[in-house]
């Protein structure tokens, strides 16, 4: 007997998800430029899939550094540069401030063509 199990993590939906918690942190904290994130928290905004917030979590990332939005430059990434510390269970995000800027003067998040990745 055979037994078939599959697991294909849905990155894009997970890279959705972190990226609207990033747009809700946000517009919270309007001095910001840069956020940390305990891996934690994102284990619990991923419903407790703990392979997406630790070794899926790079790949997701990959992903959502990918989220733009309108600036008067243009359509500038989100996402400036992140980092993951895994030996300190979290992870640093640095924002673009042009895209942070606009996004928090209400301009929409522009996501990634899905039917281009890889």
């Amino acid at each position: 007997m055979s037994l078939s199990f599959t697991h294909k993590p849905d990155y894009f939906l997970f890279a959705q998800l972190i990226v609207r918690h990033i747009q809700n942190y946000v517009q919270k904290h309007s001095d910001t430029n840069q956020v940390s994130f305990e891996l934690r928290d994102l284990y619990a905004l991923f419903r407790e899939d703990k392979a997406s917030a630790t070794i899926n979590l790079d790949g997701i990332m990959n992903i959502a550094d990918e989220y733009k939005v309108e600036t008067l430059e243009g359509d500038q990434k989100l996402i400036r540069h992140y980092e993951i510390f895994a030996k300190e269970d979290k992870i640093v995000i640095d924002f673009e401030p042009a895209a942070v800027t606009a996004l928090r003067n209400g301009r929409d998040i522009i996501p990634p063509d899905a039917t281009l990745s890889e």
